[in-house]
């Protein structure tokens, strides 16, 4: 008779656990690294620092510098010496510090990620991920307080990624890494010190289709990155008013999701789409026009847009939370789309008109 060898179940598992956004950011980078030998991590203070924003700390004590790698003060050279090591079969994560700086590896991005795959008849892939913090909200003034999203949003050949919650912070980077076009992920500065508690078995990520994070009848809130918890928080406030608002959160800015975006606009028959770029040529303006082109006849309103005002984002604490889309001008947009009366001082929610002076 063959002896059974069973192995003790021990505690259960639990459900979930306490993390923060920051914490799931760097499971995720451990796990790409162990997982496949061909990962390593580039950046502007990745390794010793351990991220401006802490996001690679210890990594460079576990994996060693050739895989988690400081670079010069060059985002034009770093992004490129990226793109060249997807293009010899590595599958590098390039780290910019925040989104202005992205700006001086515009034409890395631009012309050579977005475009070789094009140009070489589908001969050279860029597997390439690029991740950089955006979004303001922290007192750091009109150069680090940019919400530049929607820009690379209107590139083709890139997927542009926006991860709100802890989940898609844990899980969406393996999916970016398998995907074998170039994609950007944006880390909204404000989410990484956000905590909760991150379900067990919670991944993978889907990164191609958007998600209803809050069911509704009323109207859709549409949004993305660090503007998620601001509109749930808008959609609580709407709720003890008797005004049930359906949450969609965006999570892929490029290529969008028109299909849950439509499909929310037309069971609520109203949107208001919240947006922390400019009003001018945003990714709000983007949205509202597809569902005017789609979804017309769904409409019961205009497509409401609350989006930040159109001048350089304040330093001054005050001025900076005037600039940007807040829970109380969504209510406000929100209550204007289902033709209820808007709260006094919730004016700042109304469209600012488009001068040429930025004050």
């Amino acid at each position: 008779m063959t002896a059974t060898h069973t192995r003790s179940a021990g505690p259960p598992a639990p459900s979930e656990r306490k993390t923060t956004y920051r914490e799931a950011m760097r499971e995720a980078l451990r796990e790409a690294l162990r997982t496949d030998e061909r990962v390593f991590l580039m950046g502007e203070d990745v390794g010793r620092y351990g991220g401006c924003f802490g996001v690679s700390l210890g990594l460079l004590e576990e994996f060693g510098p050739e895989r988690i790698r400081d670079a010069p003060l060059s985002e034009s050279a770093f992004v490129g010496a990226g793109i060249g090591a997807a293009l010899a079969g590595m599958r590098p994560i390039v780290e910019i510090m925040t989104v202005n700086f992205s700006l001086l590896a515009l034409d890395q991005i631009l012309n050579n990620a977005a475009t070789l795959l094009h140009m070489s008849g589908g001969q050279l892939p860029v597997p390439i991920v690029i991740r950089m913090t955006t979004g303001a909200g922290r007192q750091l003034a009109a150069q680090h307080s940019h919400s530049l999203e929607g820009w690379y949003a209107h590139i083709p050949g890139l997927r542009v990624l926006a991860p709100a919650t802890l989940t898609d912070a844990r899980y969406m980077l393996a999916p970016a890494l398998a995907d074998p076009d170039p994609v950007l992920i944006f880390e909204h500065g404000s989410l990484y010190n956000a905590s909760g508690e991150l379900p067990a078995g919670a991944g993978p990520v889907d990164i191609d289709h958007a998600a209803v994070r809050r069911p509704g009848t009323d109207i859709s809130l549409i949004t993305y990155g660090g503007s998620l918890p601001k509109t749930l928080a808008a959609a609580d406030d709407l709720a003890s008013d008797g005004i049930s608002a359906e949450v969609v959160d965006l999570r892929t800015l490029r290529p969008l999701d028109d299909t849950t975006v439509g499909g929310s606009v037309a069971r609520t028959h109203r949107a208001v789409v919240v947006d922390e770029g400019w009003r001018t040529g945003s990714l709000a303006a983007e949205i509202s026009a597809r569902l005017t082109e789609r979804h017309f006849y769904d409409l019961d309103a205009p497509v409401e847009r609350v989006c930040s005002a159109e001048v350089p984002i304040p330093y001054a604490r005050r001025l900076e939370e005037a600039a940007l889309p807040q829970a109380a001008g969504i209510v406000a947009a929100a209550r204007r789309a289902v033709g209820e009366p808007v709260p006094a001082g919730a004016d700042a929610a109304v469209p600012q008109p488009v001068t040429g002076r930025a004050g």
